[in-house]
């Protein structure tokens, strides 16, 4: 059976960071250039915003706290109240301990040399700084026993794979897992997730499409699922079983492009992919 692929949002500029809340059944996302957080309900095909005067990059709840937010803000993490209806007030993931892992980016795609980033983690009021000379930090996975971390370095089209250590949060043993210009894939890798299958699922921006691989074998394509949206951003599982993949895309002009909507720009979800994801984890501030 062919995935089914459908529109469900879309009033949106570029779509990044989604969360999936399966206590609330529920997708939260960003729309960094429109600068709100948004919350969409499947059950009622509602979308609910909060507009703020800075860039959101990603938000996830905390956890325990029906209307408490962690929110990334270009170089800043906020904690904010939301109650996820009225205007009240790259990529971030918590690992299986909620420790919250994100990066730096440079912003620019081509044409401007590189500036080295990090890779940064954040445990209750404890950051840490794990390096890493990243060019545009993004997708962010962890292997079922949570010793394995792969990581999505945009500028480098590549995913990188670490050993992990749940109990300290350290990355080590840094190898190159997978290159987009070794398969010659069009776009740069941008948001990741990984099912229960252990592979990994990775947004192709610019690329118009979404391809998976194998987790435990470098350099191993296995599908590419083609989107008519040309700036494919990131995914979350979600549904009520998790077998409904979420994906954010953009119509912002980059590059001379003229997208329009709402092809472009709109959050799709497909269905009939086989398998399925696990719960996204909360922010554990406690």
């Amino acid at each position: 059976m062919e995935p089914k692929i459908e529109r469900i949002c879309e009033d949106v500029v570029f779509g990044e960071g989604p969360h999936w809340d399966i206590s609330r059944q529920c997708l939260y996302f960003v729309d960094v250039v429109s600068k709100t957080i948004n919350r969409y309900v499947p059950a009622t095909n509602s979308v609910y915003k909060a507009y703020f005067d800075t860039y959101p990059s990603f938000i996830i709840p905390v956890e325990g706290e029906k209307m408490k937010f962690v929110l990334g803000f270009e170089k800043n993490i906020s904690v904010v109240m939301w109650d996820g209806e009225k205007y009240r007030l790259n990529d971030g993931k918590c690992d299986a301990s909620g420790r919250l892992w994100t990066g730096s980016t440079v912003h620019k795609l081509a044409g401007v040399a590189e500036k080295l980033g990090s890779i940064f983690s954040l445990a209750k009021d404890m950051a840490k700084d794990h390096g890493g000379e990243v060019t545009c930090s993004n997708g962010l996975a962890w292997s079922k026993d949570n010793k394995v971390f792969f990581h999505v370095d945009s500028l480098k089209k590549i995913v990188e794979r670490f050993d992990f250590d749940i109990a300290t949060g350290n990355i080590t043993n840094r190898t190159v897992f997978f290159s987009y210009d070794k398969h010659n894939l069009e776009g740069y890798p941008d948001g990741m997730v990984i099912d229960e299958d252990e592979n990994l699922w990775i947004a192709s921006f610019l690329g118009n499409k979404i391809i998976k691989i194998n987790s435990k074998e470098p350099e191993t394509l296995l599908t590419t699922i083609e989107l008519p949206a040309k700036q494919v951003t990131s995914m979350a599982w979600g549904g009520k079983n998790l077998d409904e993949l979420y994906v954010t895309t953009g119509r912002n002009a980059f590059q001379g492009d003229g997208l329009e909507p709402p092809i472009h720009g709109s959050i799709y979800k497909i269905s009939g992919l086989g398998t399925k994801g696990y719960p996204m984890v909360n922010f554990r501030m406690a």
